[in-house]
């Protein structure tokens, strides 16, 4: 629910209220056909490696190796990514704190200040490391850390809906539902249509990642249930708990004006103390950093999982060290390497926040690329497939195959589209230069790598075998 906070104004640029509510209440719906969809094949293949191998499954035999070599790729660089963007854009709206108590900052709180960067970059290598550490914490524990959070999760969910309207009908004044709900802008230059369509990149930042509970399956009891059934409950609180929280602070934000002029990287902060004053929109602020930590940590261990699965056949460098388990049974090493690659990744913000936020969109855009093509495989090669799941879809799957196939092209083309028109060299985006090169290198694997150092034919064809069998087709 943080998350909807933090990028809000993305949709506000972006169509404006009215596009944004009704763009996350078409996302929220996709989204669940989506998941129910990746849980149908997760219980039939409850596995670690969950979306690529899920489509080298939906692909078939002949072409899964291939399907699974650039999803692979894509998957992992997408959940490499996000850890990045995660730490940053909670590091970006803690430090909006200064604005509140009215820090003077050399140079300005401003990007384009090589200074506040600098400061920028070592907050967020410090909350990565912070991150890291709370993975290291003994697996005997971790069940009591993780209902912990989602307490202090709830608690934060219960401060938006409750507190801050009553905060904002004290101070400012709440909108009307006009001014809430129907009101329209355009911040981003594009034509009138297209800004409509950008108010996505919202949405879709914020429903992403309900795959998760995939890449844990082989640690999870009766995975073939469980694991699937996190999945899609996954989607459906998050949208069901992102859409309540928007239309909340669509009705506490003052006008959009007023809103986008606030001087700090994350307005919202200020909106916070605007309503509850300077020490409850503080501590606002400060519980949504804490949730922030540890769904960070979690977005570590499933990217963690992911390239355990890979380098556990032998498909990366140093693959010997990277599939190795700690005594407890745990992927440590690929845990790490996920950390250095993110740490890598956070120093671009040095040299311009441009790449950086090119990111964001390249990796989201990856995973909606991999979730529209095992829709869109479903739909076309292995439409019968997958009897012995149980989640199965019924007559209705190949429509909701093509609904997801197609929601999901449109998801990826908002993400690597430029969000501010006419496009320049400073607001172009990069998303869709990253999503092409990591393209060609699982493409590149995929040629080079011999059929028996990862996904062979033989263990597609078993996999294959042992999760798909025709569904008699109903008269």
């Amino acid at each position: 629910m943080h998350s909807c906070s933090v990028l809000l104004y993305l949709g506000l640029l972006a169509g404006g209220p009215l596009a944004t509510w009704t763009s996350f209440l078409i996302n929220g719906v996709s989204v669940c056909i989506t998941a129910a969809i990746l849980a149908e094949i997760c219980s039939a293949l409850p596995i670690s490696g969950s979306l690529y191998t899920w489509a080298g499954a939906a692909a078939g035999p002949k072409y899964g190796r291939f399907v699974g070599f650039i999803v692979a790729w894509w998957v992992a660089a997408a959940w490499v990514s996000i850890v990045a963007v995660v730490c940053e854009g909670l590091i970006n709206w803690v430090f909006s704190l200064f604005n509140v108590f009215n820090v003077d900052f050399p140079g300005g709180i401003s990007n384009d200040n090589i200074k506040w960067r600098a400061v920028l970059w070592i907050a967020s290598e410090a909350f990565l490391m912070l991150s890291m550490a709370v993975t290291y914490l003994p697996a005997r524990i971790y069940g009591i850390t993780f209902r912990l959070a989602a307490a202090l999760i709830t608690f934060d969910f219960l401060l938006f809906i409750i507190w801050l309207p009553i905060g904002a009908s004290k101070t400012y004044g709440l909108r009307t539902g006009r001014d809430a709900l129907l009101t329209t802008f355009n911040g981003t230059g594009a034509p009138p249509g297209w800004n409509w369509m950008l108010s996505f990149l919202f949405t879709s930042s914020v429903l992403t990642g309900f795959d998760a509970a995939g890449h844990i399956a082989e640690e999870t009891k009766d995975a073939s249930a469980i694991a699937a059934r996190s999945i899609f409950r996954s989607a459906v609180v998050t949208a069901a708990g992102g859409f309540i929280t928007t239309i909340v602070l669509l009705f506490c934000m003052p006008d959009i004006v007023t809103l986008l002029g606030l001087d700090a990287p994350q307005p919202f902060v200020l909106v916070y103390s605007m309503a509850l004053g300077r020490g409850g929109g503080t501590f606002m602020t400060i519980v949504g950093t804490i949730t922030g930590l540890f769904s960070c940590s979690v977005t570590i261990l499933a990217a963690s999982r992911l390239v355990f699965a890979i380098a556990r056949d032998g498909a990366l460098p140093l693959s010997g060290w990277l599939s190795q388990v700690s005594p407890s049974g745990l992927p440590r090493n690929a845990a790490t390497a996920v950390y250095i690659l993110s740490a890598l990744l956070l120093c671009t913000i040095l040299p311009s926040t441009t790449a950086f936020t090119s990111i964001l969109s390249a990796g989201t855009a990856q995973l909606m690329a991999a979730y529209g093509l095992i829709a869109l495989l479903r739909l076309t090669m292995t439409p019968n497939s997958f009897q012995n799941t149980k989640f199965p879809l019924g007559r209705s799957r190949k429509l909701l195959y093509a609904v997801s196939a197609v929601m999901n092209a449109i998801l990826f083309a908002v993400l690597v589209s430029p969000f501010t028109f006419p496009v320049t060299t400073a607001t172009l985006n990069f998303g869709g230069v990253v999503f092409a090169g990591i393209t060609i290198i699982g493409v590149a694997c995929y040629l080079i790598l011999p059929d028996d150092k990862w996904l062979s034919n033989q263990k597609m064809q078993l996999m294959y075998d042992g999760a798909n069998q025709p569904i008699p087709e109903k008269q």
